[in-house]
């Protein structure tokens, strides 16, 4: 899934991209890459790859934010070191951005530094979230996010889930959902994305692309809060 030096995750509120994203800046670290992870996304409030900082640092991702009193912000304010992080060929990208216009109109304002040969734009799909319940809502996205951004997407992330109420079932359903995605958009499915603690409960028989397990690292702020948990931002983060 993180073949490329550049990796784009893209989807709509509920998708589940920033905790991919977070997980693929961790798993590229722990393997001895440099890594920056990029946080893009300008939509949500809550869900954002800028919470987990204290972790990522501790680890030695670098992370790009808008700075001081806009890292809340929701507005496309484009950090300077982005651009610098693309251009370093000896550096793994990792980029968390937001699946409406105002995400693909960033990705579109960073097309002049954008190694296109080197780049997957992945789309993080959830078949559970009113914005991409169907099949043809999630085809239409695809073609969206090309018309504004310029940038194809290269492939799916299937990630459908209902948090701590999903099943084996949800999986496979989300699954397959993706692959009908695919197939109309003629694009592949490149990875199955499922919470750790489920991940050996799942049928894998039917699944023909790897089924990667995800530590859950964001955590919304109405979930109860235990001793292991350390507020940051509007976001609670697992250390």
């Amino acid at each position: 899934m993180y073949e490329k030096r550049v990796t784009i995750l893209v989807g709509h509120f509920g998708s589940g991209k920033t905790e991919v994203a977070l997980n693929g800046a961790l798993d590229l670290s722990e393997k001895g890459r440099r890594v920056t992870l990029v946080d893009l996304d300008v939509v949500k409030p809550y869900f954002r790859s800028r919470s987990a900082r204290a972790l990522l640092k501790k680890v030695g991702v670098d992370l790009l934010v808008p700075h001081g009193d806009n890292i809340f912000g929701d507005l496309p304010i484009i950090v300077p070191e982005i651009r610098g992080a693309l251009r370093d060929g000896n550096r793994r990208v990792v980029m968390d951005v937001g699946g409406d216009d105002t995400g693909a109109r960033v990705l579109g304002s960073l097309s002049d530094v954008m190694p296109v040969t080197d780049t997957d734009c992945l789309l993080v799909l959830n078949f559970r979230r009113p914005f991409t319940p169907t099949v043809v809502d999630a085809v239409a996205m695809i073609r969206q996010i090309y018309a504004v951004s310029r940038l194809p997407v290269t492939g799916i992330v299937s990630n459908t889930h209902l948090m701590d109420e999903t099943t084996p079932e949800v999986v496979l359903e989300g699954y397959r959902m993706a692959l009908e995605t695919a197939e109309a958009a003629g694009i592949p499915v490149v990875a199955v994305t499922v919470e750790e603690g489920l991940a050996n409960r799942l049928e894998r028989g039917g699944i023909t692309c790897p089924v990667v397990p995800l530590r859950r690292i964001v955590r919304p702020p109405f979930e109860r809060r235990t001793p292991e948990q350390r507020a940051t931002g509007p976001l609670f983060v697992l250390n």
